[in-house]
């Protein structure tokens, strides 16, 4: 009895955990043309006086933003930080759901009318805004779908961030600029999933500035297949301009590749699927940390 007492406590005492901790999270809106937007924020009570770093964190296609807050939990691991949970609308998926009856995020600069860009640019000057934001310490992290908006936020607001972390997702645009890692991704795709990817010549004037960067992946991912992935570790790696890897120092499952222009590319490999793994929050906001913006990168 003692013991199923004492289980019973620590599961309420967890329960009061996460009850206290969605209760620090506020719906925001912003109007967005004709769109209604809408976010889940964390803001630690020091932000009025104290400059605050900003994590902008995006589900995956399907997922929501109350999904991300308790899959993620930045906002409880980094308490000190600013925490933006996004919501996407429905949009065509490259790997599922191409009629688009669910949630995600834009694939590419200019589609839909950068319905998405627009809503962070939204997002960000309104935090500006309304907090003293650390602008040395902007970043952005996601999964599967949100991975690769993290990706196009590297591409077209590049500047504005200090580092990202993407899981079970390929930037498309930065694996199109060097031919022979786009030819063998389109090799390894296939005709199954062809709108994964489509060599496109304007995807050369896509801009991608050397930043740190430590991207997940799962060897069994069923979805963003796993040789796919390295093929996008490796134009991380060539971008950054990375040597050979190493152990990062206690995270058995990461590799850092070190840069010779400030920029290390750190990799996360787990045995799973596509899932997004428990052991990954904690080691990303360790990544941020170490990493804030600095120079002109």
């Amino acid at each position: 009895m003692k013991i199923i007492r004492s289980y019973c406590l620590l599961v309420c005492l967890f329960a009061g955990f996460v009850a206290r901790a969605e209760e620090t999270l506020t719906r925001r809106e912003w109007k967005i043309a004709d769109d209604t937007r809408e976010a889940l924020v964390y803001v630690p009570a020091t932000a009025k006086t104290n400059a605050a770093p900003i994590v902008f964190a995006f589900h995956g296609h399907g997922g929501s933003m109350k999904n991300a807050a308790n899959t993620f939990r930045y906002h409880t691991i980094w308490p000190e930080a600013i925490v933006v949970y996004m919501q996407g609308l429905n949009t065509p998926g490259r790997l599922t759901d191409p009629e688009g009856k669910k949630p995600g995020w834009q694939h590419s600069v200019g589609a839909q009318d950068d319905r998405d860009l627009k809503f962070f640019d939204a997002v960000f000057a309104s935090l500006k805004k309304d907090y003293k934001v650390d602008s040395k310490r902007i970043y952005s992290t996601g999964h599967s779908n949100g991975g690769g908006f993290t990706y196009l936020l590297w591409e077209a607001r590049g500047k504005q961030f200090a580092a990202f972390a993407p899981s079970a997702s390929i930037g498309r645009s930065l694996v199109e600029k060097d031919p022979a890692l786009a030819r063998e991704l389109m090799r390894r795709v296939g005709e199954t999933s062809t709108n994964l990817i489509s060599v496109n010549p304007t995807s050369t004037n896509s801009v991608f500035l050397p930043k740190p960067v430590l991207h997940v992946a799962g060897e069994n991912d069923p979805l963003v297949k796993f040789e796919w992935q390295k093929l996008m570790m490796t134009a991380l790696r060539k971008l950054n301009q990375c040597g050979e890897g190493k152990p990062w120092e206690k995270e058995e499952s990461c590799t850092i590749y070190e840069s010779k222009v400030g920029a290390p590319v750190v990799t996360l490999i787990h045995p799973g699927t596509h899932k997004f793994p428990e052991e990954a929050p904690a080691i990303i906001v360790k990544f941020f940390k170490q990493h804030p913006k600095t120079g002109e990168k």
